[in-house]
């Protein structure tokens, strides 16, 4: 069964995004877009013509893509917490080399801004993860949700995590990594056809692997753990329609002066 649902695992955030959009119309009091319109995009961009600056640039695409999935799969599986980190950087680093492979400055700019995501984002959920270990004394993620009390014994550190959601899912306001009224989609730019699909689609995975931090904080309760997800994802979506995007380096500001204080204010009181 848990490796049915790693196949799926694209199709499960195509429906997460296309959720979000419905959810998004509906705030903005428009009709917007039906649910499978992520899969209907899928389907039109398979009838693009692709063009190929050169083909290390599309490979990363695909690279990216790949390891990204193999990452949500060790997730599914039960994985070590900091295994499935360091594979999403891993992710993350072949799609900023991507963006600086080629020649346009957009997509420069772009690897600049996802390169300091990286940098604001990654140390909280290690972060998370140690919170994690100190309760249920693993990283193991099968191990982690038979444990029960992180969302009593951990609330700074799931607030924290709260304020990098938006950075993983690119929402206001911290939307610096595409920017579409300054960059233009940034990395992705110089992509078309088949290949922008992989990174379309790595979106999706983006979804299932930030909001899997978020479910964890439900333990052993899987019923907390939705909701939990569900409350962030509507927190999410209500502040991306009521705020503009802040400047990269008050993202930066942001999230080491509030969201990694938090953190560690969390963490001490834990340990003592």
């Amino acid at each position: 069964m848990t490796w049915i649902w790693i196949l799926l695992a694209p199709l499960l955030g195509g429906l997460i995004y296309g959720g979000e959009r419905v959810l998004r119309a509906r705030m903005q009091r428009r009709q917007g877009p039906p649910l499978l319109q992520p899969f209907y995009d899928m389907f039109k961009l398979l009838d693009k013509r692709t063009l190929i600056i050169h083909a290390p640039h599309a490979l990363l695409a695909v690279a990216h893509f790949l390891v990204l999935w193999f990452t949500i799969a060790a997730i599914f599986l039960g994985w070590n917490l900091l295994t499935i980190i360091f594979l999403h950087l891993f992710a993350q680093i072949l799609l900023i080399l991507a963006g600086y492979s080629v020649l346009s400055v957009y997509s420069h700019l772009g690897s600049n801004r996802e390169l300091l995501m990286v940098v604001a984002y990654e140390p909280i959920l290690i972060v998370v993860a140690v919170g994690f270990y100190l309760i249920s004394g693993s990283f193991e993620i099968s191990t982690i949700l038979q444990g029960g009390g992180y969302w009593h014994q951990l609330p700074l550190l799931f607030v924290a995590l709260l304020i990098i959601v938006p950075i993983k899912v690119k929402k206001s306001p911290f939307d610096v990594g595409e920017a579409h009224q300054e960059i233009v989609g940034g990395i992705e730019i110089e992509y078309s056809g088949v290949f922008y699909e992989f990174l379309y689609m790595s979106r999706f995975l983006e979804y299932i692997f930030i909001y899997s931090f978020v479910f964890l904080f439900g333990g052993e309760s899987y019923w907390l753990g939705a909701v939990l997800v569900a409350g962030t994802f509507l927190v999410v979506n209500l502040v991306d329609n009521a705020t503009a995007r802040v400047h990269t380096a008050d993202m930066l500001k942001i999230v080491y002066g509030v969201a990694m204080s938090l953190a560690i204010i969390n963490l001490v009181g834990v340990l003592l």
